[in-house]
């Protein structure tokens, strides 16, 4: 009787199991899907908008005049565009350190890979569609495709490290840091060669990330300086400082398809607008 009441007491007292403060990993996600959606809109939609209202001929013209007087004409279209845009500056950062989570994280970094390429193929037509005005067309590729050299690349850096190139540890080092930047140099030619969504500065800004993952106060200062080439970019960092490194929802595989099916929408509107033809970038 004694022990049974001694378990019981036990048991009172342990502590309650308590949740992190912060924020988890699918609420920082929903921000940058939140981000995204709100950039696509403005580049697909007000900035087809924003081209067939003379824009493009009022630049051309080289004459402040006229530009000035495009600007009062349409000034609620262009600075409510540009707006968005610069709120959609917020997504690709936390991509992109979600991604670097995610390559620490997964159990199989081949499935991951493959899943990113995939997803980038699927992306690629509704991504044309909806910024280009064509089916497919290879001048400009999706963000998929750049996530996918970013973890190509942080593959390679991983198995550069692990792997013992020379006698001596001084030799070691300086052989691991001659190829690792080799390897980015590859990651990042790649993006630039396809002409990828941020293209060489995405798998850099990526790398950096991952370069700097073992302390966090650092890799947020790398990142903020890493994204300082867009103006609001350096945001994002403000949700990801509160990451308490949990989970959360379970809504892997919603963006992935949230990404295509947006965009495809976005486009559909576009063409009931008479605009869907338009390239846009």
């Amino acid at each position: 009787m004694d022990s049974i009441q001694l378990n019981q007491q036990a048991v009172q007292a342990a502590p309650a199991e308590t949740k992190k403060k912060g924020i988890t990993g699918s609420t920082i996600k929903i921000i940058a899907i939140v981000s995204m959606l709100i950039d696509h809109i403005g580049a697909g939609i007000l900035g087809r908008l924003v081209m067939t209202s003379g824009y493009m001929e009022a630049v051309a013209s080289s004459d402040l005049n006229v530009m000035m007087r495009w600007l009062v004409e349409n000034g609620t279209l262009y600075y409510t565009y540009t707006a968005l845009r610069m709120i959609g500056r917020l997504g690709f950062p936390i991509f992109a350190f979600l991604l670097v989570e995610g390559f620490q994280r997964t159990h199989d970094v081949k499935k991951y890979a493959l899943r990113l390429g995939m997803f980038a193929l699927v992306s690629e037509i509704p991504f044309d569609l909806c910024f280009n005005g064509k089916v497919l067309e290879f001048g400009y590729q999706n963000v998929f495709f750049t996530l996918f050299l970013g973890l190509l690349t942080m593959i390679a850096f991983d198995w550069i490290a692990k792997k013992e190139w020379a006698a001596g540890k001084r030799l070691n080092l300086v052989v691991k840091i001659v190829f690792s930047a080799a390897a980015l140099a590859v990651g990042a030619g790649v993006a630039h060669f396809l002409k990828t969504d941020y293209a060489a500065t995405g798998v850099v800004c990526i790398m950096v990330l991952y370069i700097f993952r073992k302390k966090k106060p650092l890799q947020i200062a790398a990142g903020c300086v890493a994204f300082l080439w867009e103006v609001t970019a350096p945001l994002a960092f403000i949700p990801i400082g509160f990451y308490n490194g949990e989970r959360g929802l379970r809504m892997k595989y919603f963006f992935y398809a949230f990404y295509p099916v947006h965009l495809f929408l976005i486009w559909l509107v576009t063409l009931a607008m008479g605009l869907g033809w338009i390239a846009v970038v």
